[in-house]
């Protein structure tokens, strides 16, 4: 026993210190972080196969809210159970979470610029996402038909830009791949362990929804602001499709005209949520901080992540059966094809059209991404190089 709790203390404590790091690390946004994790949690690490990263990825991408946070989450509960999911999403959501609390307090009113370090991190984002595409793409769509596949959700996304695209693109490349791939024989599967009962999972899926019902009640019968700041934050991370910047029009909808919120202050922590790494999803933090300090700020993130963290754990216990199912086996290949096309796009808007700007960036850019895939140096130097070029780059 002595033995069995040294080792999950050792794995806890190693998802922590990982997931911290990547949480002080990880700019650029949902799509950059999937490239910051297949490198840190399987290029380096191995703790899941390429195959099975994707499966998650797709099934994160179909799930309302965070899906970067979702993946993370994912990982930590296949490494270490539940405890390994709250590790992890507590190290890579915590330093954005305490400098956007800090930002609130103290910075109250101060909108960053778009200063040329901050641009800089954008830099690294459009080469790290780069990176992650291509390997993705080489292990995804390795034949003409889920290339076909690829590009017709990279079109449909760009083309067709709303809240459920992704999610229709996904749908549709399911179908296309079940048709197309429902006889063919894939690589084989590593088997994936999580220890997660199906009637927890379904406790956890029951709850989801239960709140999504009771929490507007109890609002309107009672007079508690915690209760109704519990309400909009968690309702916004429910209903939310397309990362973090879909969000935002929520969030602006449910506190400003409230008069919760000043207008002025919701662009300021925009602003700040930029200069930080982290899911945009801690912005949350920073609204509850403003409305009612760092307690509010901290239950106001709660509330945001809970349906993201609900959703993983009701949908996990379920994933690995359904992937191997032969009969649905088909519609996965079709959906991690439609992924590198939705990666695809996302690349191209917002992050290459907010970030490559000039002749200058592009050679920036090329300069990290060599030294980032030819001369393997790791992305947090990459991230310091990319900060500091941006400065300079400034200057100029």
């Amino acid at each position: 026993m002595n033995e069995t709790f040294k080792s999950q203390f050792k794995r806890l404590t190693e998802i922590l210190w990982i997931s911290a790091k990547l949480g002080l690390t990880s700019f650029g946004g949902p799509i950059a972080h999937l490239g910051y994790f297949h490198n840190e949690y399987i290029r380096k690490r191995k703790w899941l196969d390429e195959r099975s990263y994707a499966d998650l990825v797709a099934l994160c991408q179909f799930l309302p809210g965070p899906a970067s946070s979702q993946v993370g989450i994912g990982i930590g509960v296949m490494r270490a159970g539940i405890l390994g999911g709250i590790m992890t999403f507590i190290g890579f959501t915590l330093p954005s979470v305490i400098a956007l609390i800090l930002f609130a307090l103290i910075l109250k009113g101060w909108n960053v610029d778009n200063t040329g370090w901050i641009h800089g991190l954008k830099i690294v984002a459009v080469v790290v996402v780069a990176q992650a595409i291509l390997g993705m793409a080489q292990k995804l769509t390795p034949d003409l038909k889920r290339k076909s596949i690829a590009l017709f959700s990279l079109v449909g996304t760009l083309i067709w830009q709303s809240t459920y695209t992704q999610v229709c693109m996904i749908i549709a490349s399911a179908f296309i791949g079940y048709l197309f791939f429902k006889q063919v024989e894939t690589e084989k599967q590593l088997p994936i362990t999580v220890p997660i009962s199906r009637r927890f999972a379904i406790i956890c899926l029951t709850l989801f929804f239960g709140l999504l019902i009771i929490l507007p009640i109890l609002r309107e019968i009672t007079s508690y602001k915690w209760i109704s700041l519990f309400d909009s934050f968690y309702r916004s991370g429910s209903l939310v499709f397309g990362g973090g910047h879909v969000v935002l029009p929520l969030l602006e909808r449910e506190f400003v005209p409230t008069g919760w919120l000043s207008k002025e202050n919701f662009l300021a922590g925009y602003g700040l949520a930029q200069a930080v790494p982290d899911p945009l999803f801690t912005f949350a933090a920073y609204i509850g901080a403003v409305i009612d300090g760092w307690k509010s700020g901290l239950l106001a993130t709660v509330a945001i992540f809970l349906p993201a963290f609900l959703l993983i754990l009701g949908t996990l216990p379920f994933w690995d059966t359904l992937r191997r199912n032969p009969k649905i086996n088909g519609a996965l290949i079709g959906v991690n094809a439609a992924v590198v096309g939705i990666l695809i796009s996302a690349f191209y808007t917002p992050i290459w059209t907010s970030s490559i700007l000039s002749s200058i960036d592009f050679a920036f850019g090329s300069i990290l991404f060599s030294l980032l895939v030819f001369w393997k140096l790791t992305p947090w130097v990459i991230v310091l190089l990319g900060a500091l070029g941006g400065f300079l780059i400034d200057l100029l």
